[in-house]
């Protein structure tokens, strides 16, 4: 993910709001304790949902991929007071932890946490959807997308993570699954006239869809 200049980066967060302090807790927890800790939203792009969520005051967002509940609490902030936020995770072994946070939490009793298969749990939501986080396995970005497309308020946002894939993306040499996967939804979005769209390097890439 580390394609972005470290001094830009650095000089953004230095401009930006600074997380809550549970926010900093569970970024400082998730890197002493978790796998992979760099799939943590973080600083820059958790402020950047904050702001997205509170901009449109969603009734209901849905995440798919919640891994340690960074971009979840983020993304809460901006709920309507009576609004929720449901978030779906196949990764059970990470469910104390995140449950944990959630709980801290001023949102605890607004987040609809979930452990089960987005393609089918996305199947018993119903809409209409504010806004969307694709933040999971790159290879089922489309039938997410799919899942979800016609669930949407229109005005509604999808943001879609990695849709850069450290760079990986315009790389012609990187020819992976993953990566080939990404470079296939990217397209599919381009082409689709349901959606105004903007991709935006921020962090890993971020997908900006917006329903009409």
């Amino acid at each position: 993910m580390e394609f972005i200049d470290e001094a830009i980066e650095e000089y953004a967060r230095l401009f930006s709001d600074a997380p809550s302090n549970l926010l900093q807790s569970l970024d400082r927890e998730t890197h002493a304790q978790i796998l992979q800790p760099r799939m943590l939203s973080g600083h820059l792009q958790g402020r950047y949902l904050s702001m997205i969520s509170k901009l449109i005051s969603p009734k209901l967002i849905v995440e798919i991929g919640t891994f340690t509940g960074y971009s979840a609490l983020c993304l809460a902030e901006g709920l309507q007071p009576n609004g929720r936020l449901i978030s779906i995770d196949i990764n059970e072994e990470l469910e104390t932890f995140t449950r944990s946070f959630f709980d801290q939490s001023p949102f605890a009793k607004q987040i609809d946490y979930r452990i089960a298969d987005a393609q089918q749990e996305l199947a018993h939501i119903d809409g209409p959807i504010d806004l969307v986080f694709i933040d999971a396995d790159k290879r089922n970005y489309a039938n997410y997308f799919d899942l979800i497309i016609d669930k949407m308020r229109p005005g509604g946002l999808i943001l879609v993570d990695n849709v850069l894939w450290s760079g990986k993306i315009v790389d012609p040499t990187a020819r992976d699954k993953s990566t080939n996967a990404l470079r296939d939804f990217n397209q599919k979005c381009k082409d689709d006239s349901r959606v105004e769209k903007m991709l935006l390097p921020l962090r890993d890439g971020l997908y900006m869809l917006r329903v009409i």
